[in-house]
């Protein structure tokens, strides 16, 4: 979708001066529904209409600062940008198939300095050490189709294990979801042993994915777990079955649970867990409405509706990542949301915190 005139405005004038600097999100936008709070963007990157970015990550730098590492899946490298400011700072990768290129990259994660990157299209999971972005080898190779989401935790110290959506499928225009009996592959597990050898080892631990009817994973590309909880969410994306987010425990068992069809409008995209303390919190979820994203809002535990903001310009969005700690911008964290594509939006977390009436533990 289009923004706003005056912010359009704003934007090429802000590329002309100075092309990498973040512009401030303000002026009139379309409201959104009544029951959906406003949250104005404390900044919104300026736009890169070839990247077609897609997933964020974050890292926090030795000085202090915290880089945000974005896909870019037209130009088929990583994008990074100062998190506190929202500047550009380099590109990373080309196109290609060797060790640190790429192949429309679409989910990237971060565990420590250990740099996790999907690519559709070379079938695999690269691994990349921060900050040099040096290649530590890849996995997945022969066993997934078409990978796109990721998330990780590590279960045991030294242990990783890394859950990979992947949304084959069939037909000539590969607009065909598969056979029901094919489905059972929709998320795939692997484990990186991170204190054996240099590159990490990654072993398949095996897939899964639910196969009646109704609540099959038909269309799928984000995820993201709560270990506290042994809670997966699975986005589903066919909106002809109904669009939902399908709950699973870390080791692939489907629980009947999960946000089911109709409390999204649209695509649900991009998922952050905001974790308050050890096992209270909130779930934030994308709504890929137009003409404005709803970020819906539910309780960790119980997955009730807390509320639901949008921003004044965020529109179309896929991914996103919650920063929970303390930046020099953010005190409080930050959430960073993809932008039509084409940029990043920042929200403060007080913001959201004080417009949704959430637990004041949250920002504290």
């Amino acid at each position: 979708m289009r923004p706003a005139l005056p912010f359009v405005a704003a934007l090429l004038l802000a590329a002309c001066a100075t092309p990498r600097v973040p512009v401030i999100a303000t002026g009139p936008a379309t409201p959104p529904p009544a029951e959906v709070a406003t949250v104005p963007e404390r900044y919104v990157t300026i736009e890169n209409p070839d990247d077609e970015l897609d997933s964020l990550a974050t890292w926090p730098t030795e000085d202090g600062a915290v880089w945000l590492i974005a896909t870019a899946k037209n130009t088929h490298e990583l994008v990074v940008f100062d998190a506190d400011s929202g500047e550009q700072l380099r590109g990373v990768g080309r196109r290609g198939s060797g060790e640190g290129e790429f192949l429309r990259p679409n989910g990237v994660f971060v565990h420590g300095d250990l740099l996790l990157v999907s690519e559709r299209d070379n079938r695999r999971v690269q691994m990349l050490s921060l900050p040099g972005f040096r290649p530590l080898g890849s996995f997945g190779e022969g066993l997934l189709r078409s990978p796109y989401g990721l998330w990780a935790h590590e279960p045991e110290p030294g242990e990783l294990q890394v859950y990979v959506t992947d949304s084959f499928m069939d037909g000539a225009d590969f607009r065909t979801v598969p056979p029901l009996s094919q489905l059972d592959r929709r998320v795939h597990r692997f484990r990186i042993d991170l204190q054996i050898g240099d590159p990490p080892q990654a072993h398949h631990l095996g897939a899964f994915g639910d196969t009646a009817p109704a609540t099959a994973l038909h269309i799928v590309e984000s995820l993201h777990g709560d270990p506290a909880h042994d809670r997966l969410l699975v986005a589903d994306e066919d909106a002809r079955q109904g669009t939902a987010l399908r709950e699973y425990t870390l080791d692939g068992r489907f629980t009947g649970g999960g946000l089911q069809p109709g409390t999204f409008l649209a695509e649900p995209e991009g998922i952050a867990l905001w974790a308050c303390t050890a096992g209270t919190g909130y779930w934030i979820a994308v709504d890929q409405l137009r003409p404005l994203t709803v970020f819906r809002v539910f309780d960790r535990v119980s997955l009730a509706p807390r509320g639901a903001f949008s921003g004044q310009v965020t529109a179309w969005t896929d991914g996103v990542v919650l920063h929970a700690a303390s930046t020099a911008r953010f005190p409080a964290g930050a959430l960073f949301a993809v932008h039509s594509d084409r940029a990043v939006a920042a929200f403060d977390l007080r913001d959201v915190a004080r417009a949704l009436d959430l637990d004041p533990a949250c920002i504290q």
